[in-house]
């Protein structure tokens, strides 16, 4: 539902990674997966128009610069790229924007694939163990931006294998 958090909360090799790409449409699988009614056999497409996904591992250019990948994805979405610098400022990486990916911390890179996965205003969020490269500090602000994004309506499905995570984000 809009607003609810499912985690999937399990130990490495457990599957949970399996199943987000089962639910994005990278793998095949046996019965149905439905999202908002749609079965992703026949309506996969729409699906991913209403997903919005950040791996664990980014595999981003390195060598553009945050703007620079921000209007690149935006083309693949149609998304309007007047959006960005919301986007970056609600990450905290506007004053970042010109700085190669490659210059990024690897908390920098994870806001900025949140930011990416947000581009198109998905209502469904997908983040494999979106945590796990964190340290404290950019960990607890990640985690305080998905909750406002939860607050706002996202409805979260995530993978991890941490027990805070799963105790501050899923209900």
């Amino acid at each position: 539902a809009a607003g609810e958090s499912v985690a999937m909360w399990g130990s490495n090799g457990a599957g949970k990674t399996t199943i987000i790409r089962c639910i994005l449409g990278l793998l095949e699988y046996e019965g149905s997966i439905k999202v908002n009614g749609l079965d992703l056999k026949h309506h996969g497409k729409a699906i991913r128009r209403l997903v919005g996904y950040v791996p664990q591992e980014l595999e981003l250019h390195e060598d553009l610069s945050v703007v620079d990948t921000m209007i690149f994805y935006s083309h693949f979405k149609k998304s309007d790229q007047g959006t960005i610098p919301k986007l970056l400022k609600d990450m905290e990486l506007l004053e970042h924007s010109e700085k190669l990916v490659k210059q990024l911390s690897g908390g920098m890179k994870q806001k900025l694939g949140l930011a990416l996965a947000l581009l198109s205003d998905p209502p469904i969020l997908i983040l494999d163990e979106p945590t796990a490269n964190l340290d404290t500090y950019t960990r607890k602000s990640f985690l305080l931006q998905i909750l406002k994004l939860k607050k706002n309506g996202k409805t979260l499905i995530f993978a991890s294998h941490r027990t805070s995570d799963i105790l501050n984000l899923a209900d």
